[in-house]
Order: C-alpha cells, then structure tokens, then sequence
C-alpha cells in the first residue's frame, strides 16, 4: 500500500497465486472440464490473479484515503460526485454486480479531494459484497473521517446473481440509499440532491 492509502496492483504474492491457481484447478475439473486441456492450462492462474484484482478493496483503508487530501475551506453547500462506476462480487454467488454510486457531502469546515471519494468507492466495491452494505460503509467512512453536515450515498446497480441465474431478470436495477445529518433531516435537502443525480425515490 502506498502512504497514500491507496495501491495500485501490478504484482501479485506468487504463493497466494499459486494456492488459489491450484483450488481453482481442481474446481475446473469437478465441472466436467479438463485442466489440462490447451486454452485451460494457464485459466487457473489467471482466475487466481483476476479474483486477487477484483477484491484488492481488502488491501487498502478508505479513510487514509480520505485523510490524504482533506483541505480546510469554508464552503457549507452541497458536493455531489454522482456516476461513480462500481465493479463488485455479490458475496453470496460470487458474482459481479455493477452499476453506479452517487454520493454528496456538506462541509463542515473541510473538504476532500473529489477523487478520493470515487477511490473510497472502489476500495469499499472491491471486496466480497451486498450493496446495502456497500451503501452504508461509504456513508459511514464518509461521516467519521470528514464529519460534515451530512452525507448522501445512492447505488443503482444490476446483479449479474439475478440477471445469469435464479429468476433470470436482466433489466432489473436495485436501489439503495442512505443518509445523515441535512440529508436525513432535511427534506429539502435530499430532494435537491435526488433531483441533481436523477433519481427518484419512492
């Protein structure tokens, strides 16, 4: 991990690549396949190193990632960085859900460099999930590492667990919020918030 909290992942610990490359070996060959097959020698391996990508979220601490561009400011109005790509493992199937999260904060006397809310995000995404609890920890980081006036979290996502298997529903997009301070508080406050990312709660 960098001292900014944040990694960027371009190597791999060889043992833990070589342990999960031999589970998902054998995994490969319970479901009828050969492993020895050409275009699955090296699939192992890969799964391995793609599976390590996908969940480096453990690895990293969103608030150090926060704390390395806090700014003091006196601005008190709304931020808003909505659109903010998810890629994440639904942690019942391991499966992917994607979507995007929107996400607004009302300083208090400090603000934060917009890009570290997007890697809060990721660093949160990146691990094995459910979007309510996705939701609620980047709120939560949010609130205990900025302490602003109040915090605003909406993920639109679509699980592939729905849309591949199960009821097989591909259009289908689950919702989540959460809110503190002026946006639990204020009606007016989250409304203009859900107006300015597009969504409408009901």
């Amino acid at each position: 991990m960098s001292e900014k909290g944040y990694l960027k992942l371009d190597q791999y610990d060889d043992e833990c690549v070589a342990k999960l490359a031999a589970h998902y070996k054998e995994i490969i060959r319970l479901l009828g396949e050969n492993p020895m097959r050409e275009g699955l020698l090296k699939s192992p391996e890969r799964v391995a190193k793609a599976m390590l990508y996908c969940t480096n979220g453990y690895d990293l601490n969103p608030e150090e990632i926060l704390r390395s561009a806090i700014f003091h400011e006196d601005y008190k109005q709304m931020v808003v960085v909505k659109d903010i790509e998810i890629y994440s493992l639904c942690e019942h199937h391991m499966l992917p859900f994607v979507g995007k999260a929107h996400v607004a904060y009302i300083p208090n006397g400090t603000i934060v460099g917009l890009s570290k809310i997007a890697r809060v995000v990721d660093a949160y995404a990146r691990r094995l999930q459910v979007q309510e609890r996705l939701t609620k920890q980047i709120k939560d980081c949010i609130q205990h590492t900025l302490k602003p006036i109040g915090v605003a979290v909406v993920i639109e996502a679509q699980h592939m667990c729905m849309s591949m298997r199960g009821v097989q529903k591909q259009n289908s997009v689950t919702t989540t919020s959460d809110f503190t301070g002026a946006f639990m508080n204020d009606a007016k406050t989250r409304e203009e918030f859900m107006r300015l990312i597009g969504v409408s709660l009901h």
